[in-house]
């Protein structure tokens, strides 16, 4: 059996349960019967007093007739409920509030010994073998001047006393089964609220150890155990989508090398056992070099990102005038706009426009942006670079009149690898890197970046910078 914590805890209540049952039985019985026989003892004492200073010592002093006495002693014993005795110093009872005067014969207490007990005013027992039960016992001096007389002793029976005790563990044990009745609520509260909840998100999490993201926790509380619910079944879809991912990016990747691959390993095979005659060797290896190239860009691609997405990565950043960096990059495309008779146009705010970034980086932005436009855009179009100025912000747009990109296929063009059909159908030797670089370094910037599409109108991609004043500001 698994000690698990939710059985320790009904072995703690259970015990907490019989200890509390234990600690009435034995230390509180025993607490309210010594509790009780002070407070009844100090009862009778007061009594005794009353009765040794108005009708002993008045009988003692012959003020009082005995028989009067004992009349008195009668109407006390019916109002206390105890009996009264007159005692002498040698331990006859000269009077006794449930027997009749007898003057001749006495009762004789053997042994009697007032002074035995004087630690305390009280005693309890058979009163000297006087009692067949357990009394409370209470003696009381009659004097005379500075002379002993004699003694009152007031006796109660202990059966009264142990009686008012259970009465009132009697109200104990009820209160304490009360108690134990809620305390079983509450576990059953607790048990629904808080451990079937646990447990439950505890067959989850070895699920979810197990690679079985798709396990969905069914608990809709609006607490936090709820939240915590809620939180694991967000982490399992996103770990379910990044295993998805995983093997769509294996999928990708190994599609964009196998293809180069395939073709050099073709190309050098057909060489070296001279399907390939000499004089076409240089085209062919030439091929073999291009899609070398190609591989080479790819891996760059991933190292690039995979740098971008490293907290380490520190950022050079300086005070540069974007517009130039437009205009440069810009030029660099050249040949490529001639190839489609494509134009390039350029509105830019102001002669300069400083922001502080990594001019490297954004610099490689504009590049991938602006070749992507190139590569969707028809022939004798035009592709146009603005920048803007808004509140301590610049704005920097990229535009084609291009094929534009489907709705369906917006939020992925981020996606590493991620091809549209009419991309992977127009241009076969991408990488499917660019824009997801583009992003990264954005986004590193901690800038925002873009784009908006219409098929067959066009694409325009729009990314912030952080405006400066100048080449001297820090």
């Amino acid at each position: 059996m698994k000690h698990t914590l939710y059985r320790k805890f009904l072995f703690a209540y259970l015990i907490f349960g019989f200890l509390s049952f234990l600690t009435i039985v034995f230390l509180t019985s025993n607490l309210t019967l010594n509790h009780l026989v002070e407070q009844k003892a100090d009862d009778l004492y007061k009594e005794a007093t009353l009765v040794s200073s108005q009708y002993a010592s008045s009988y003692y002093n012959n003020e009082m007739a005995l028989s009067t006495v004992h009349s008195h002693l009668q109407a006390l014993d019916t109002y206390m409920s105890a009996q009264i005795w007159i005692i002498s110093p040698q331990g006859d009872i000269i009077a006794n509030s449930r027997e009749e005067l007898n003057l001749a014969n006495r009762t004789h207490i053997e042994s009697f010994n007032p002074a035995s007990n004087s630690h305390s005013f009280y005693s309890t027992g058979n009163f000297y073998g006087m009692f067949s039960e357990d009394v409370l016992s209470v003696i009381y001096p009659i004097t005379s001047g500075i002379t002993v007389k004699g003694y009152i002793a007031i006796h109660t029976s202990m059966t009264q006393i142990t009686e008012s005790r259970d009465q009132i563990l009697n109200i104990s044990y009820i209160s304490l089964c009360v108690i134990f009745l809620l305390s079983i609520i509450i576990l059953g509260v607790f048990t629904y609220m808080v451990y079937l909840p646990l447990k439950k998100i505890t067959a989850a999490t070895n699920e979810y150890a197990h690679g079985n993201f798709k396990y969905q926790l069914s608990i809709h509380k609006d607490d936090e155990i709820g939240r915590l619910a809620h939180s694991l079944n967000y982490m399992a879809s996103e770990l379910d989508a990044s295993e998805e991912y995983q093997k769509k990016f294996i999928a990708n990747i190994s599609h964009d090398f196998r293809s180069p691959l395939t073709s050099i390993k073709g190309y050098l095979e057909a060489i070296l056992d001279g399907t390939i005659p000499v004089e076409m060797q240089e085209k062919y290896l030439n091929i073999v070099l291009s899609e070398t190239a190609r591989l080479n860009k790819l891996t760059q691609g991933m190292l690039q990102l995979n740098n971008l997405n490293s907290k380490e990565l520190m950022l050079e950043k300086t005070n540069f005038d974007i517009n130039k960096v437009i205009k440069d990059t810009a030029a660099s495309f050249g040949g490529s706009c001639m190839a489609k008779n494509l134009s390039i146009e350029l509105i830019l705010t102001g002669q300069s426009l400083y922001v502080f970034a990594d001019m490297g980086k954004i610099q490689q932005v504009l590049y991938n942006l602006i070749d992507n436009a190139i590569k969707f855009s028809q022939n004798d179009s035009s592709i146009y670079v603005e920048t803007t100025e808004k509140s301590e912000k610049v704005l920097i747009s990229v535009k084609d009149t291009g094929i534009g990109i489907p709705k369906e296929s917006l939020n992925q063009i981020w996606d590493r690898f991620y091809k549209i059909d009419t991309s992977r159908g127009k241009d076969k030797k991408g990488t499917g890197l660019g824009l997801s670089i583009v992003k990264e370094i954005i986004q590193v910037h901690n800038e925002n970046i873009n784009v908006v599409s219409t098929e067959e109108v066009g694409t325009e991609f729009i990314f912030t910078l952080t405006k400066s004043k100048g080449i001297n500001e820090n």
